[in-house]
């Protein structure tokens, strides 16, 4: 399969990257984010109550009239996500598992605003590293299936791959993970685990395997983390100049260190965060009127807002507020 349509595998349904999150059955789309699951103990109410906003995922995109919501009742695409173990928290954001089951003859198309961090999802016999997509990601779904996705935090994906970060963004195909030690024993558990339906079993198989790799993110990627959080929940933060100072940062060194840990550029960040929030405040119930969500997220007028919106998204602000109302 391939991720512009869905890149795949990967995640947009791919980002999740939710105010958090990814991609169904791939690794992007839906993987960022869509409904919180709940592990059998309390670790997963821990963590969210740590990060604001974290269990709302605005990645994922109001569906098309006729489609079915992912997580709504008796949808048929359902969607999970689990919190990593404290161990983990550096190296992991959250666990995405999205389940589908369409009748024959019908697909679904899931949009998502992809989170600015990488994927890591097994699907089937596969698995691969699948880095965002800058424009709008897009997934597929037909039959029945399901995907292990893992939203990594910044700066993760080019340790475990040797790789730099821009080589991953845009790609039309992930990286596979068989040169990663003790990759080929590992995921093939995890895989049976989510086939099985014991996810939390799944997610023990991975973290066992991942904790091992002696991963550690640098000071560098630790900051950028910190700028990608602050991106994504101080909805007052609309200039590159103010994200540097939030970190005491030139605006030339926060350049560099966003490209070197996410292949993206600062602006990116802030745009791509305002068009989930303009998205997720549209397609939701009494959406504000356009001109005064503009001026909230930001945007020198409504003009402004509209032609972004409709550049990333495809459609005008107005018209994607009447297909969300349509479709709930």
């Amino acid at each position: 399969m391939n991720e512009r349509d869905a890149r795949s595998a990967a995640g947009a349904c791919a980002r999740c990257v939710d105010g958090d999150d990814g991609c169904v059955g791939g690794a992007r789309g839906v993987g960022g984010g869509v409904q919180t699951g709940r592990m059998a103990d309390d670790r997963a109410d821990a963590y969210w109550r740590t990060r604001t906003g974290a269990p709302r995922s605005r990645g994922v995109l109001a569906p098309a009239a006729g489609d079915p919501a992912i997580g709504a009742a008796g949808s048929p695409i359902g969607m999970t996500r689990h919190a990593p173990a404290p161990a983990l928290a550096a190296l992991v954001r959250h666990y995405w598992i999205p389940r589908w089951t369409l009748p024959p003859g019908r697909s679904v198309t899931q949009r998502v605003l992809e989170y600015p961090s990488a994927n890591l999802v097994v699907e089937g016999g596969e698995a691969a590293v699948w880095g965002p997509s800058p424009g709008l990601g897009s997934r597929t779904l037909t039959g029945s299936g399901w995907a292990f996705g893992v939203l990594l935090q910044p700066g993760v994906a080019p340790l475990l791959l040797g790789l730099p970060a821009r080589a991953l963004v845009g790609a039309e195909r992930g990286v596979p993970l068989a040169d990663v030690p003790g990759a080929d024993d590992a995921l093939p558990r995890v895989a049976a685990a989510t086939a099985a339906g014991d996810e939390a079993g799944a997610v023990a198989a991975f973290e066992h395997w991942f904790g091992g790799l002696g991963l550690t993110p640098d000071d560098d990627a630790l900051t950028v983390r910190r700028l990608v959080e602050r991106a994504e929940h101080d909805r007052g933060l609309t200039r590159v100049a103010q994200l540097a100072e939030s970190e005491g940062l030139g605006i030339r060194r926060l350049e560099r260190l966003v490209r070197e840990q996410l292949g993206l550029t600062p602006r990116w960040l802030i745009r791509r965060y305002r068009l989930q929030e303009a998205a997720e405040r549209l397609a939701g119930e009494g959406s504000p009127p356009l001109a005064e969500l503009a001026a909230e997220l930001g945007y020198a007028d409504q003009a402004h807002f509209t032609r972004e919106f409709r550049t990333v998204i495809g459609e005008t602000p107005g018209g994607y507020a009447r297909a969300a109302r349509t479709a709930r």
